[in-house]
């Protein structure tokens, strides 16, 4: 008896949403084109080398998850690079630091900081060179696995004393933390001592219910998030319980001011009468208008000037929840605001002043809206899951023609794209469906969070592990443990 084939699946073709519908209407979000998605796959195929990425994810599972992504062609490979129970509880955030300089001939290497719910901070050494590559193949009882001998656990921190929200590396020397128990401490990565602890004051608790069984000092309280400008003199962060966004000099440690959201401003990007009204993430970002920053709300964007009055809001069609979102650089120094959403989009917006929506001569307090161009996932690809963060990485530095976008869902998968650089074109009518899925993986895990660079080639050599310091980490380092010198 003859075999019957298989249908044969082409991955490189794109998925595009049948219409059984006898009634024909314009789609809001314009298709992919054949033709974008064979340019998107000709410049993968342009590269002599393949480009590796390090991917790292945080899970509810207290796991830490390395994934080494190696992008061939149209082909992506992924090996697992490491996979432990880093925490005792669940991972909240991760942080990469930038590689070190040096000479050519040395091997470079990234710190990796990781924080959760169990008040610790853990340290990761990490090659910044990709391992050598194995000729063993993978089977189903022992899949393949890149074991770099370079990465070590550093040690721990322990100056928070309660769930640790965010980390930063905002350069090689120095690492921010900040936690629920209001602080937001500067720590040096050379012998990892405590420099400088900053608290955020108490939230004022108004109107609580009388049902509310907390006791006192019980009520919600801590940072959300904080965002380090560019010139590393100034800082500013959102708490919980707090209607107001705070300012923080660098320079001197101390409070410079707040602002606070007026009433009719989170109106408009969703925050109703029983909302909390609290900014969830804020980041910082730069136009050609200027620098500003963007302040995330559980539905809405809002962006402000340097001035502390707001430019422009982000209110996705259709409504839904924001999880992740960062300004992305393209075509030189023009970025973009891209914002993850619960229903498995990332959305594209312009926040220039030329590409704002007009308003009405009569609307005093209402707030332009930033321009959609682009979305990237979705229903038009048959994805409708959380994406909980997401990462942009740009292998070619020099004008660089694409750009790969992970994504990470609550559903444990990774999904890599290819996103031109002429795809957010400012002359669209609309959005317009843009990215090529590469390759998925699954974590068979509930990802929090996600960090990612690109690797350096296999240099060929193998360093001694007498070049590998420590960098004077302790096992376990404690508040009693570091100093507040320098």
């Amino acid at each position: 008896m003859a075999k019957r084939k298989r249908n044969q699946i082409n991955s490189n073709s794109t998925v595009v949403p049948s219409d059984n519908s006898s009634k024909k209407s314009k789609p809001l979000i314009d298709p992919i084109r054949k033709h974008d998605a064979a340019i998107a796959v000709s410049d993968l195929e342009s590269h002599e080398q393949p480009i590796i990425f390090q991917l790292i994810t945080g899970s509810y599972e207290k796991i830490l998850h390395g994934v080494m992504a190696t992008v061939t062609g149209s082909k992506v490979d992924f090996v697992d690079t490491f996979l432990f129970h880093a925490h005792t509880a669940a991972i909240r955030c991760l942080a990469v630091s930038p590689p070190t300089v040096g000479a050519t001939q040395q091997a470079q290497k990234v710190l990796l900081a990781s924080g959760g719910t169990d008040e610790r901070i853990n340290l990761y050494h990490l090659s910044a060179h990709a391992p050598k590559p194995s000729t063993k193949p993978s089977t189903i009882l022992a899949p393949r696995v890149a074991e770099n001998p370079l990465n070590r656990e550093l040690g721990s921190l322990l100056h928070h004393s309660s769930a640790v929200t965010k980390l930063c590396f905002p350069n090689r020397s120095k690492l921010l933390s900040a936690a629920e128990d209001r602080q937001i401490a500067v720590i040096r990565t050379r012998d990892w001592s405590l420099l400088s602890s900053i608290k955020s004051p108490a939230p004022k608790q108004i109107g609580r219910p009388s049902g509310d069984t907390a006791p006192t000092g019980g009520a919600p309280s801590g940072v959300n998030d904080f965002a380090v400008h560019p010139s590393m003199k100034v800082m500013l962060s959102v708490g919980k319980g707090e209607k107001c966004l705070r300012l923080w000099n660098l320079v001197t440690g101390k409070k410079a001011g707040a602002l606070k959201f007026d009433r009719d401003h989170l109106v408009q990007v969703g925050e109703e009468r029983h909302s909390l009204g609290e900014g969830r993430r804020v980041v910082w970002g730069t136009t050609n208008a200027g620098d500003e920053f963007c302040v995330g709300f559980e539905r809405g964007l809002l962006i402000y000037g340097m001035n502390s009055k707001p430019r422009c809001k982000v209110f996705p069609e259709p409504r839904t929840k924001l999880h992740q979102f960062s300004y992305v650089r393209v075509k030189g120094d023009d970025m973009l605001l891209a914002v993850s959403t619960e229903d498995g989009r990332v959305l594209f917006y312009s926040t220039k002043p030329a590409d704002l929506q007009e308003l009405a001569k009569d609307s005093k307090s209402a707030i332009p809206s930033a321009k959609p161009l682009a979305q990237l996932g979705g229903k038009a690809v048959d994805l409708s899951g959380r994406i909980k963060d997401f990462f942009c990485l740009w292998p070619e530095h020099e004008s660089p023609r694409f750009c790969v976008i992970v994504t990470a869902g609550s559903d444990g998968a990774l999904r890599l794209w290819q996103v031109q650089t002429s795809d957010f074109s400012e002359d669209a009518d609309g959005p317009r469906q843009v990215g090529t899925l590469l390759g998925t993986y699954e974590t068979s895990q509930r990802i929090t969070c996600l960090a990612a660079f690109t690797m350096l080639p296999y240099n060929g050599t193998n360093p001694a592990e007498d070049n590998i310091t420590a960098l004077g980490v302790h096992d376990e380092i404690s508040t009693e443990e570091l100093t507040d010198s320098e």
